[in-house]
């Protein structure tokens, strides 16, 4: 999800939800701690140069169960961190929250809720790294019904 369509959301909605991915609710009293641009460049397992620019919330929780963040107030913080951090808001946003350590989401809305995705490791090179690329199993018609196999 990008910022643009995060502001979007954000206009539709009368309270803040953010759901894990196992289905459980953040807190209500979570706090958006940061709101800012990561850039990331790198060298992959291939050689390749690659350059990653994401918008980047922080959640916490603190022990100040009353606090309750509201959706305009979200948003104005994300247009001063526009502002003053030049942010493109074609840009994905991926969320930090603390779990066993802090965990990195993708961010995606459905049912009036934000919905924090699970991010994954991946070779971006499989290629020049000799991981095979999965194989596809085309279904048999040897054993089709009616072919006489079984």
């Amino acid at each position: 999800m990008t910022l643009k369509q995060v502001k979007e959301h954000l206009a539709e909605v009368d309270s803040l939800q953010f759901q894990l991915p196992n289905g459980n609710i953040v807190p209500a009293h979570f706090h958006v701690t940061e709101v800012g641009q990561v850039t990331k460049d790198f060298i992959d397992c291939g050689g390749t140069m690659r350059h990653e620019k994401v918008v980047n919330f922080q959640l916490w929780n603190a022990d100040d169960v009353d606090h309750r963040l509201q959706p305009k107030k979200l948003k104005n913080i994300i247009q001063l961190s526009e502002k003053k951090l030049f942010i493109d808001d074609r840009l994905e946003v991926e969320v930090e929250y603390q779990g066993d350590t802090i965990g990195k989401y993708h961010l995606d809305f459905s049912d009036g809720k934000f919905q924090l995705a699970s991010t994954l490791t991946d070779c971006l090179a499989k290629d020049k790294c000799g991981v095979p690329e999965p194989q596809i199993e085309e279904p048999s018609s040897a054993c089709a019904p009616n072919s006489g196999c079984c």
